[in-house]
């Protein structure tokens, strides 16, 4: 996907410099340590130096330590586990995440070369399959929770590969070692739904069908996704896990 929306703005948080800390040491063989504290102006300058003080080293380490159980938090649960979840690999390095999404209404953007006009459109049941790096979307023809035998459905959207790996082109992925599971699942379809659609990827139409067409003929309308056009890539869920 070569061209995105910048959603930055509904997330992410602006930080201003408030404290600084100097650390002195003594030289030869007495190497005592002094610690100085400095608030900051509006303008980021140190200013009201003074030694550390034994309220603000505690604020300190609960500070860091706050810090440190982020990395821990990464693909917990904010509350009850969403029941669209399917499968967490918790891992803060190779974590990944296996979920669905029933029939719903979103806006989809093209690129001005496909001749569609964007707007909001019904797409179908979906899988999503992500890690940090990467998302991989099949399509479903039903809105039941799926089980290991669910077949999978190539999705009808372009910059996917016949493997269902998106192609994000252009796209920014920030995905935190603090999100929790609820952020990383929103982060990947709002990067995935925000991206401008440009473009199929292999040799074949992911559906029965012109998949131009079919998103000519749904934009704007309120008619429900034709899953009849969607075709099989002979997987299951099971293939996923």
């Amino acid at each position: 996907m070569n061209n995105t929306n910048d959603i930055t703005a509904s997330f992410g948080t602006l930080y201003h410099p408030k404290s600084a800390l100097v650390f002195y040491e003594a030289k030869g063989e007495n190497t005592d340590v002094y610690v100085e504290h400095f608030d900051m102006d509006k303008n980021g300058s140190p200013i009201n130096a003074h030694p550390l003080t034994e309220r603000e080293a505690n604020a300190l380490a609960k500070s860091l330590q706050t810090e440190k159980n982020k990395d821990k938090a990464f693909l917990k649960s904010n509350g009850i586990l969403p029941t669209n979840i399917l499968h967490i690999n918790p891992n803060t390095d190779k974590g990944a995440v296996l979920w669905y999404t029933k029939t719903q209404r979103r806006q989809l953007y093209f690129v001005s070369g496909l001749e569609i006009p964007s707007g909001m459109v019904y797409v179908p049941p979906m899988i999503w399959y992500a890690n940090k790096n990467s998302l991989s979307v099949f399509a479903l023809v039903s809105d039941r929770r799926p089980t290991e035998k669910t077949a999978l459905y190539f999705t009808p959207f372009f910059n996917i590969y016949e493997d269902g790996k998106v192609c994000m082109g252009s796209v920014n992925i920030n995905i935190k070692n603090s999100a929790s599971v609820e952020e990383f699942m929103g982060a990947w379809e709002d990067y995935f739904f925000n991206s401008y659609f440009s473009h199929l990827l292999g040799s074949n139409s992911p559906i029965k069908g012109n998949c131009v067409n079919l998103w000519k003929d749904l934009i704007g309308t309120g008619k429900p996704f034709p899953k009849e056009v969607l075709k099989k890539n002979n997987k299951t869920l099971k293939n996923l896990l």
